[in-house]
């Protein structure tokens, strides 16, 4: 049933769980017809433990708590759809669920890709460089300067 390749689905959930909730109602408007889902579980409120690394690549450590959001629906055509979003925030992961589910279906991944995976990209892609062009624009460079008498 799942035509779309693990790393794809892995890229569209992932830009479903960090898309804002005026995003994903105004892509979920934008269907038609909508379609038909029931929810299986949640949307639930939890906690999960968020670790790191020293470093990037050292010892793992239990950095701290993180607050998500998790539910999984059944489209009417049959498919899953799961979702993990960052804080409480139900409907933004009912609907990141929903879209999972959808995408999953080959009749619908091509276009749906197009019109809701490829804006969320653009707009995450954008707001990344905005950020980094913050971060350089702040950037200071330290040299230290040779003595000739040395």
């Amino acid at each position: 049933m799942n035509v779309a390749t693990p790393t794809a689905r892995q890229r569209w959930i992932s830009l479903l769980a960090r898309a804002d909730r005026g995003q994903l109602e105004s892509a979920w408007a934008a269907l038609d017809p909508q379609p038909r889902y029931h929810v299986v579980r949640g949307p639930e409120i939890g906690l999960v433990m968020v670790r790191g690394r020293a470093g990037g690549t050292g010892a793992r450590f239990n950095l701290g708590e993180m607050t998500v959001t998790r539910c999984t629906v059944q489209i009417a055509a049959g498919a899953l759809g799961h979702a993990y979003v960052a804080g409480r925030r139900r409907r933004e992961a009912e609907l990141a669920a929903v879209f999972d589910g959808l995408l999953q279906d080959p009749t619908l991944t091509e276009r749906l890709a197009a019109t809701v995976i490829a804006p969320l990209a653009e707009r995450q892609e954008a707001r990344r460089r905005d950020a980094l062009a913050k971060a350089a624009a702040t950037r200071v460079e330290f040299f230290t300067m040779v003595r000739g008498d040395e």
